[in-house]
């Protein structure tokens, strides 16, 4: 057998040492391990093997690194991207810092829409995609524009990964609970929130926590995905949250899909550019072409409610007895069916938080445990509008079983720093 020198040392927490294995033709083989025959060989195979695939495991799915006035680095475990200055800026450091991500998750979207049964349908789903940002605002669009000239990723791709969510109906579960003042323990709203979806074995990996500090409006952070600039979960510097939950059924008689409308993630950050409370954000929600049926939980630094949207109506419910809970039906008068159509185990569930006399963030994230989905439930969030302070936990599914981050938004939003409109 020929010599062979190689030395392999990996962190094998779960062996205790460092595996070195030596040239057996040197007189000074010391203690070394040595690679002298065929099983030893296989051993040694072996090892680089486990070796390999612990360092995939282990190594973080973003970079850390900065790019004109943004900046990508890990915070308490969590991954924060900050991006800040015209849409052309914020286009431009986002690509930098996180292009190559994106380019992995590129095949997503196509597999999404082949798990639906419409995998053959990917041209229309693109000229679908694009008729729909058409309808976004200019900002938007010229910094999903710069996104694609900076990483030369396809801007159709880009368009059908801000729009999938109108476009793809079904998977999107999702559960909130929102905690009234009166019944908080810290004095101020708590708003928890699971976001479920398909992962297809990847997208849990790759949560990201955006800080957008765009020019002449207001801050805010999103928590979502590489790639995807719209607003999912998000808080602005306002103190103003929100979270999307899907809903399939309306008792007004809207269409499912309204091509005239603006893509809701992008219009739900639009609403975090602009409004302060919950009434202006109805306000600004009303005069807007809205694109489909779905549900925003949402809260300020005074109270909490639910945004029932179609491209017909928007309706607000408010909860009752120091809570608000929204899953994924119309409960309102004017858009539900009523009771009968509306159970769902998970509202009834975290609609138990009403008996607990003060609940905590400990607590609103042990009711949203209570109602994780499985492997759908990729990230789980609180919210603490008051002190702008956000709590994740994401990286694994599902999500509820990990620990919870603490995020102080507010040096990230820079509040002393910025002039807002």
């Amino acid at each position: 057998m020929l010599p062979v020198i190689i030395a392999l040392r990996s962190n094998f927490h779960h062996l205790g040492s460092e595996v070195v294995i030596m040239n057996p033709m040197s007189e000074n083989t010391g203690g070394f391990l040595m690679l002298t025959n065929r099983r030893w060989f296989c051993t040694l195979l072996f090892l680089l093997a486990v070796a390999t695939t612990a360092s995939a495991a282990n190594k973080l799915p973003f970079q850390e690194g900065r790019f004109e006035k943004g900046e990508l680095k890990y915070i308490n475990h969590l991954p924060v991207l900050s991006v800040e200055g015209t849409p052309e800026e914020m286009g431009r450091q986002e690509a930098a810092l996180t292009g190559a991500v994106v380019e992995v998750l590129a095949p997503y979207p196509r597999q999404l829409m082949t798990l639906s049964g419409r995998g053959q349908e990917w041209e229309k789903c693109v000229e679908t995609a694009r008729t729909l940002m058409s309808h976004a605002t200019k900002s938007h669009r010229d910094e999903l524009q710069s996104f694609a000239v900076k990483s030369g990723i396809s801007l159709d791709l880009l368009t059908v990964a801000n729009t999938i969510m109108d476009l793809h109906r079904g998977g999107f579960a999702c559960s909130s609970l929102m905690v009234e003042p009166s019944k908080s323990q810290t004095g101020g709203i708590l708003f928890g929130r699971n976001l479920d979806f398909y992962t297809l074995g990847v997208l849990d990996r790759y949560g990201l926590i955006t800080i957008h500090r765009p020019k002449g409006k207001h801050a805010f952070a999103t928590i979502g995905f590489p790639g995807v600039i719209g607003c999912i979960s998000g808080m602005n510097d306002a103190g103003l949250a929100m979270a999307v939950h899907e809903v399939h059924a309306t008792a007004d008689g809207a269409p499912m899909l309204n091509l005239k409308g603006m893509p809701y993630a992008l219009a739900f950050r639009h609403i975090l550019e602009e409004c302060k409370t919950i009434e202006e954000a109805e306000i600004l929600l009303q005069k807007t072409e809205r694109s489909t049926i779905l549900s925003l939980a949402v809260c300020d630094r005074q109270s909490s409610g639910v945004l029932e949207i179609t491209p017909k109506n928007v309706a607000l419910r408010r909860g009752r007895d120091g809570i608000c809970v929204n899953t994924n039906h119309f409960r309102s008068e004017s858009l539900g069916f009523g009771p009968r159509w509306n159970a769902c185990p998970r509202y009834a569930m975290l609609s138990k938080a009403a008996a607990i006399e003060k609940l905590g963030v400990a607590d609103v994230f042990r009711k949203l445990d209570e109602v994780n989905l499985g492997s759908r439930t990729v990230q789980s969030m609180v919210f603490e509008p008051e002190p702008l302070v956000l709590h994740v936990a994401m990286g694994m599914c599902p999500a509820t079983k990990g620990s919870l981050e603490k995020l102080a938004l507010k040096p990230m939003f820079n509040l002393t720093q910025r002039e807002i409109k």
